[in-house]
């Protein structure tokens, strides 16, 4: 499970469950645009007290892309996460 800090609460987009394992995560803004422009989103990946546990990410409706690495040149290294019960908290941040 990963859930949003709360420092970071303002940003929070919605939540959604991966399909293989059943686990819940929620994904916020990515309110660093310079880093992985193409992923505008920050799925949480820690549990509650940990404040730096996220990955960049794009998320869709059914799928999300999780950048879970970088090559040897800086690009990312993409996983596709089927996903289910997509939900979205705030429009206007998404």
């Amino acid at each position: 499970m990963g859930y949003c800090p709360f420092a970071q609460d303002e940003n929070l987009v919605g939540c959604f469950v991966e399909k293989d394992f059943g686990n819940n995560f929620e994904f916020s803004k990515n309110d660093e645009e310079y880093l992985f422009a193409n992923y505008p989103h920050k799925v949480w990946v820690g549990g509650i007290n940990t404040e730096q546990s996220y990955r960049y990410a794009l998320v869709k409706k059914t799928v999300a892309y999780i950048v879970v690495d970088e090559d040897d040149y800086g690009l990312p290294v993409v996983e596709k996460w089927n996903i289910k019960q997509h939900r979205v908290f705030n429009k206007i941040a998404y």
